[in-house]
């Protein structure tokens, strides 16, 4: 969703699962970034990836760097309730994108230990991530609700959802911008997958000619 990528600190009566769990979810994401990562340097050093399992992974990774970008186009973030372009399909297209694209990886690599990793890293960080933006833009947008029922959370629609009648000037009605684009900076999802490719190819030909490597 990333609607709002900070949402304010909103008093609740009690803290409940998700402000605990989100809680959590801060202090293990970088962390479990750098042991992702890591992972993924051993088991690239450990075997080579293989062409065609690289080829196979852009079937994912440019689908979800597209879907990033476009819906960095359109969110408005705190300001307004965006429901068009990707988000007239999927309430949440920019983790789906990062979905796509961290599950395009774990194909190059063919690796398990990578893909359990990166299916137990997004379970623990985007659930009460989800959960918490979920919770401020129902306190914050009044049509939230509505738009809740006719756009999935995640797995998209294939057609767009109607925008309702009547809206309100919270609610996005815009085109895709690429001042926006620019602004949040998604062109950073594409360098970093470009230098992911490299590694991919690069690496072990690099370290190759200093150490023996299992083949």
């Amino acid at each position: 969703m990333i609607q709002s990528a900070n949402p304010p600190n909103l008093a609740f009566p009690q803290e409940d699962w998700i402000a605990r769990w989100q809680r959590i979810a801060r202090r293990i994401r970088v962390p479990l970034g750098f042991l992702t990562a890591a992972l993924y340097l051993f088991e690239l050093v450990r075997h080579p990836a293989h062409p065609a399992a690289v080829a196979w992974s852009l079937v994912l990774v440019v689908p979800g760097l597209w879907l990033r970008a476009y819906a960095s186009g359109y969110v408005k973030k705190n300001r307004e309730l965006t429901m068009t372009g990707p988000y007239a399909h999927t309430r949440n297209p920019l983790y789906l994108g990062s979905m796509l694209i961290a599950a395009g990886f774990a194909v190059a690599l063919l690796s398990w230990p990578v893909a359990l990793v990166l299916a137990l890293g997004f379970t623990a960080i985007y659930v009460p991530v989800i959960a918490s933006e979920e919770r401020f833009l129902r306190a914050t947008f009044s049509g939230f609700d509505d738009y809740c029922q006719r756009v999935p959370r995640l797995i998209p629609r294939l057609s767009p959802a109607r925008q309702p009648d009547g809206k309100d000037s919270k609610q996005g009605t815009g085109a895709f911008s690429f001042s926006l684009y620019i602004q949040h900076r998604e062109y950073n999802a594409g360098i970093g997958a470009a230098l992911l490719y490299l590694s991919l190819l690069l690496l072990r030909p690099l370290l190759a000619a200093f150490v023996n490597l299992p083949q």
